[in-house]
């Protein structure tokens, strides 16, 4: 195994262990999980608050909107489904869950039909998306273009196709997959991450590929 294989195990096993230790979202994922979804993850700003708490140290978990719940079902992708699965989860919510986040609303999104609603909502067009894991690689940076999934075993499975080297890094970066940088630019400006996570560094307009960075942000 490489350094670089040894580095991926590892911080995988270190958000598998935030996830499962931490009772909000190991009851996220439980609530999640309680769906038989066949293919399905939490992820995103979800994901990302997590990590970045802990690393933080905050005693509390910090504000969340929502609790991405994103699927994949390529035979059923009405709004109806998603409307249906997401109001089995809030009543969850009310029932189990720990006060922090205070009762975080869900939103759940079948992955397999992100197309039919892409343009409308960000201005171009998009094909459809084949996988869970192809979603999760299209997702807006790199930080939060991860997923965590709990195995009927009780075990987390991490899906994360650009690694976790930003998300553990705290680092915001585009993904330019299906994101423009003018959206992105409104992104950092909406969530405000430095002044929520002081350690977090923001780089705008890079290419990955190249690394030319144009200019960072730092705290």
């Amino acid at each position: 195994m490489t350094a670089q294989e040894e580095q991926e195990v590892g911080q995988e096993a270190q958000l598998a262990a935030l996830a499962l230790g931490t009772p909000w979202f190991r009851e996220a994922l439980e609530a999640a999980a309680g769906l038989e979804l066949a293919h399905w993850c939490i992820g995103a700003g979800a994901v990302r608050n997590l990590v970045w708490d802990a690393l933080h140290g905050f005693a509390l978990p910090s504000a969340l909107p929502d609790i991405d719940l994103a699927y994949f079902d390529a035979g059923d992708t009405s709004p109806a489904r998603d409307a249906a699965l997401q109001a089995r989860l809030a009543a969850y919510n009310g029932k189990h869950f720990c006060p922090e986040p205070t009762h975080a609303a869900w939103e759940v999104t079948n992955q397999a039909g992100v197309h039919l609603w892409f343009e409308q909502a960000f201005g171009h067009a998009v094909p459809p998306l084949l996988s869970l894991e192809q979603a999760v690689a299209s997702w807006p940076e790199y930080a939060t273009s991860v997923g965590v999934t709990l195995t009927r075993d009780g075990c987390c499975r991490i899906i994360a196709p650009h690694g976790l080297d930003d998300l553990f890094g705290m680092v915001i970066r585009r993904n330019p997959a299906r994101v423009s940088l003018d959206t992105f630019r409104q992104r950092v400006a909406q969530k405000c991450y430095q002044q929520r996570w002081p350690r977090v560094r923001i780089v705008m307009d890079a290419d990955p590929i190249h690394g030319n960075e144009h200019f960072m942000l730092k705290s």
